[in-house]
């Protein structure tokens, strides 16, 4: 008995046009996810007070209670995507990743609301395999760093948001002690921001079921999982230094999202809507622009032939954060550190599109859905497990004072960047194997 065939819907060549509206819904719905993950950030001293949690246990929230479940069920969520719809897949993520935002804000205890952002990761989870593979089929390697450039611009037009609504939520706490919601009652300011950023994505999960998918670059059912991890162990040194290279710069960009408005509330006495207000304001411009220059930069290399173009965008975005991002939380200026965050936001978003794009030129197009799970199971769960935290722990247990924060700041930013340029240039030779022996 033959296995039957996909039905034709999955196998259309898209045109530029159908191609580019797959990149924008992707890209909304990544702002989608980044705005539901990165709201916390804005809401520390509100939560610590009203739930009496500590620093560590916020670090918790932020990382960890996220980034277990959606780095771990990346993996069966990629073979799944490579072969079943990926649009239906994105659809379902986004409307249960949406879902328990909303009921975020219902939470009154840590357990609550930690379990709630579990499930947040849970729906999360479908977005990254899915997209990568998604773009990878839609475009030839020479357009592929743009296109990923333009999906990962959404993590930082989400970040952007997320910063904004939470420094105008922070600025309403003063003045409104409760917000009286239909059904729900009266709740406090920042728990309504939940509901406000949750249930928007419901309408991106409706969006996602109208893209066409592209026909995939090879016709042949996905490989099992045991091959997907024979390659990766063939390919070790490649896989290993991309994946944990790229891990440890996402680990401070993680540890620099989370702590930067309570870094300037503690350091330089800012007001958190202050702080929120520069950071959401610097992302959603300076971060995007970052992400579309590195996107550009990795396909104009690769046109003069750089096989490691993606590489060497990783480690010049990597040393650019050791210089300015290393710089800003010891100056003694408020705003000699508000100008310095200007190029650490250029640079924070140069590699992701380039990192996407090399993770899909290492990886035969048969196993994309599940080697860039794995890929992502790396990333995601080395950086929300220790940028967050890292810096929280350095802070309650090594200088055991919050008024210390900068210097946490410092030490992780400069210790992530340094093993970022050490394994991506250690990996540099085997990738352009790995990519040579894998198109031959």
């Amino acid at each position: 008995m033959t296995t039957p065939t996909a039905t034709p819907r999955f196998r259309e060549a898209l045109t530029g046009g159908q191609a580019w509206y797959v990149v924008a819904v992707l890209t909304l719905a990544n702002v989608s996810g980044f705005v539901d993950r990165q709201i916390l950030s804005l809401l520390v001293e509100p939560l610590k007070r009203d739930l009496g949690v500590t620093d560590t246990q916020v670090s918790l929230l932020m990382g960890l209670s996220f980034a277990v479940f959606y780095s771990v069920l990346g993996v069966p969520i990629g073979r799944l995507a490579d072969r079943s719809s990926r649009r239906a897949i994105v659809a379902v993520g986004a409307a249960l990743w949406s879902l328990m935002t909303a009921l975020s804000g219902l939470a009154r205890s840590f357990t609550q609301l930690f379990a709630l952002r579990v499930g947040v990761g849970v729906g999360e989870a479908t977005l990254g395999p899915s997209a990568v593979s998604l773009i990878a089929d839609a475009f030839p390697r020479e357009r592929r760093g743009t296109a990923m450039s333009v999906y990962m611009l959404g993590t930082f037009l989400g970040s952007g948001i997320a910063y904004a609504l939470g420094a105008w939520v922070v600025s309403l706490t003063a003045s409104q002690g409760a917000w009286s919601w239909p059904i729900v009652g009266e709740i406090r300011p920042w728990q309504s921001v939940f509901f406000v950023v949750g249930l928007p994505g419901l309408l991106i999960a409706a969006l996602a079921m109208t893209m066409r998918e592209p026909a995939r670059s090879s016709t042949s059912e996905p490989l099992p999982f045991g091959e997907v991890l024979a390659y990766f162990r063939a390919h070790r040194r490649t896989m290993l230094t991309l994946s944990f290279g790229f891990a440890c710069s996402a680990a401070v960009n993680y540890g620099i999202a989370a702590w930067l408005a309570t870094f300037f509330v503690r350091t330089h006495g800012w007001t958190a809507s202050e702080a929120g207000t520069l950071q959401g304001a610097l992302t959603m411009t300076v971060g995007v622009a970052g992400t579309l220059i590195g996107g550009r930069l990795t396909d104009r290399w690769v046109r003069a032939g750089r096989i490691d173009a993606p590489i060497l965008v990783g480690i010049l975005s990597a040393v650019g954060m050791l210089v300015t991002a290393g710089g800003y939380p010891v100056v003694s200026s408020a705003t000699v550190a508000a100008v310095l965050l200007v190029p650490v936001n250029l640079f924070a978003a140069m590699p992701w599109g380039a990192a996407n794009a090399a993770v899909a030129e290492a990886l035969p197009s048969r196993m994309r859905g599940q080697g860039s799970a794995v890929y992502f199971l790396v990333v995601n769960l080395f950086a929300g497990a220790f940028g967050p935290t890292a810096v929280a722990l350095l802070t309650d247990h090594v200088f055991g004072d919050a008024n210390a924060l900068r210097w946490s700041l410092a030490a992780c930013t400069i210790g992530g960047m340094l093993l970022t340029i050490t394994l991506l240039g250690v990996g540099r030779a085997a990738y352009r194997t790995t990519v040579a022996t894998r198109e031959s």
